[in-house]
């Protein structure tokens, strides 16, 4: 054990005593150090990384109630000699979906008491099977706090000796007789799924088009160990609650475009009944083919009922958009964006607009709120509007909730145990040096300017509404989602306006930062981890944002493997263009592997008919030996924890403490 002198001892006095707080007396202190010493040998946990969830909800809850096909794995490492495939797929299927299944089972079973003893057998087979690699106070911690005594004694005791096999037995027999094998199920399928995964990170955009994002975000937060590395969509939410009219408007635009209007008046209970009165009274009857919405909602009043009342909503957000970023735009030159003002580029005799250098006919100039003097000026009615939706998206007491969740467990980016996570890029030049960003008060790149803009929306959100810091930082949320350059973005600009009025489709290209090139070279990507202090040998970036499209070929792993790219079409509506449903990036004590997933039926016929979600496996990066907490960040932690009871220990001995 380390020595420490009477002059360390006293430099770390205020630390010392509260650590003796928790650690009266020699022997507590000395049982702890011997504790977290056999952590330190233990395999490290399992990690997952999910990206680009897009507010796929049914698919994602499989995601977290499957682990990506660990569970199933798990199940036929024990049963496959004992257990029909069908039965395998009967139990997976229990743990994935317990309260449902349970229901289904205790009308259809006729011996369910022998049933319930066969169930307990196994679920707590698995479960001790998934523990081995922790300690048992991490599994008690898991455990119904009612119930966790009785479940220890199941699944530690040595049930190979005959008395042991008789006293579970009784304990078994003795749940069922007391009416608590429901309870017990619920409880161990429940351990099981926080048992498998260590570590959720979700790289980014839990937000867009997809049902019910907000549906997502709950599950998330009853997650036992999630961080988050926010996307663009995630950040354009975060912005519109924090009371940027900019980012309302864009997020109700990406809503209309999708005709999925449950998110924000069902998830989030905000009101849509003066954009569409108003919506209606200016711009209903008019040529709206361009805004009318693309996305199959049925269940969605507006869509089930009158598609055409969502387009006409749909244009009156988007020339609100279009003014409120003309005027944000003007007010921060910093994001060097003026190219985006179109409005005032409409020749509204001849029909055509300039973008650039050049001129295009324009496809509609039924612009009855745009002032040709003022065009980036609201109307009175159209402030009016925006206020209402202001007060409404601040008001969503789940909204709020949601962003705070954001807020507290998301980031620009992560590093974790060597590899990079984040969402979209690092703002590169060609010749592969980072690009710089001026943000009002100096100039920035890399890992400095993104530790930077996440300064500056922290700042903002937590400042108090209508003060310059909450503008500035509302206006660094919107610059975020779409902005030149941005780290979240990572492209060139948003070619919404020429979209919706332009025939051209040259004016449509959104040329990506130069990072998605170099994203390829193993030594752009060395740079990279450099950057962010990670190990150039070990370490990865892990990316989302960009779908990988597997019907061309691509592959998710690139540049030798040192970058992982794992959005595969979680979202329904890439899933024809990428030919997955998304991916899962495992990390386990063996090494990494990534899991493809084809698409999911549902969960009703998950339920009804035990289908799982299909997936294939490919082991990319196997560790020579099995990898140790003691190599992780979780162990450093330990380690610095280890020095400071050692330092403890020291003081209790010469007497600078005394022991309680």
């Amino acid at each position: 054990m380390k020595h420490y002198d009477e002059k360390q001892m006293q430099e770390n006095i205020l630390y010392l005593e509260a650590l003796s707080e928790q650690y009266p007396n020699i022997q507590s202190a000395a049982a702890e150090m011997i504790n977290l010493h056999a952590i330190l040998d233990l395999p490290k946990g399992t990690e997952h990384f999910l990206s680009d969830i897009h507010g796929e909800h049914e698919a994602f809850r499989h995601i977290l109630n499957n682990a990506s096909g660990s569970i199933r794995e798990k199940i036929d490492d024990l049963f496959s000699n004992t257990l029909t495939s069908e039965q395998r797929a009967e139990l997976a299927t229990l743990i994935y979906y317990p309260k449902e299944k349970l229901s289904v089972y205790k009308s259809e079973i006729t011996d369910i008491e022998e049933w319930y003893r066969l169930t307990l057998i196994r679920l707590l087979a698995i479960c001790r099977h998934i523990s081995s690699k922790y300690t048992r106070s991490k599994v008690r911690k898991t455990l119904p706090k009612h119930y966790a005594y009785i479940i220890e004694e199941l699944m530690f005791g040595d049930s190979g000796k005959k008395d042991r096999e008789t006293y579970h037995e009784n304990i078994l027999h003795t749940i069922i007789e007391a009416g608590q094998a429901d309870v017990f199920i619920l409880s161990l399928c429940d351990t099981i799924k926080r048992l498998i995964v260590d570590k959720l990170h979700i790289v980014g955009d839990i937000f867009d088009r997809g049902a019910r994002p907000d549906i997502v975000l709950d599950d998330l937060m009853m997650h036992h160990g999630v961080d988050i590395q926010w996307g663009n969509h995630d950040i354009l939410w975060m912005g519109a609650a924090s009371g940027s009219m900019a980012c309302i408007a864009a997020a109700l635009n990406n809503a209309f475009s999708y005709g999925n209007l449950d998110t924000i008046e069902v998830g989030y209970g905000i009101s849509l009944r003066d954009l569409s009165l108003f919506a209606k009274d200016v711009y209903g009857g008019g040529n709206v083919e361009r805004f009318m919405p693309k996305g199959p909602f049925a269940d969605s009043p507006y869509t089930s009922n009158d598609p055409l009342l969502v387009a006409d909503m749909h244009k009156a957000i988007a020339v609100i958009l279009f003014k409120l970023e003309g005027q944000l735009v003007s007010r921060n030159p910093n994001f060097n964006m003026s190219d985006r003002r179109l409005l005032d580029k409409i020749d509204f005799e001849n029909a055509t607009v300039t973008v650039g250098e050049k001129k295009y006919p324009i496809s509609d100039t039924f612009f009855p709120t745009v002032d040709h003097d003022y065009p980036y000026e609201l109307t009175k009615t159209e402030k009016r509007v925006m206020e209402q939706l202001k007060n409404a998206f601040m008001a969503s007491e789940k909204l709020k909730r949601h962003i705070d969740f954001l807020f507290a467990k998301g980031g620009m980016y992560k590093c974790c145990n060597n590899n990079l996570l984040l969402h979209g890029c690092i703002p590169m030049n060609k010749d592969g040096s980072f690009m710089e960003f001026y943000t009002g008060s100096c100039v920035l790149s890399g890992k400095a300017l993104l530790d930077e803009l996440e300064k500056i929306v922290r700042q903002g959100h937590s400042a108090p509404e209508n003060s310059p810091e909450r503008q500035k930082g509302n206006d660094y949320m919107w610059y975020l989602w779409c902005g030149k350059h941005s780290p979240l973005f990572g492209r060139e600009k948003m070619c919404s306006f020429e979209r919706f009025f332009i025939d051209d489709s040259e004016t449509h290209t959104e040329t990506r930062n130069h990072y998605y090139t170099l994203y390829h070279d193993e030594d752009a990507c060395v740079r990279i981890l450099k950057e962010f202090g990670l190990s150039e040998n070990h370490g990865h970036i892990i990316n989302g944002h960009v779908p990988v499209i597997r019907k061309k070929g691509e592959s998710p792993i690139k540049a030798n493997g040192k970058l992982i790219v794992i959005d595969g079409g979680f979202c329904r509506a890439y899933q024809d263009k990428t030919g997955t449903a998304g991916y899962t990036l495992v990390y386990n004590s063996y090494g990494m592997r990534i899991v493809t997933h084809e698409p999911f039926a549902g969960i009703d016929n998950a339920i009804k008919s035990n289908k799982d979600i299909l997936s294939t496996t490919k082991v990319f990066d196997t560790s020579e030996n099995r990898i140790r907490v003691a190599q992780t960040d979780d162990g450093q932690t330990i380690r610095n924890r280890i020095e400071g009871l050692s330092m403890l220990l020291c003081a209790y001995r010469n007497g600078v403490l005394k022991e309680q």
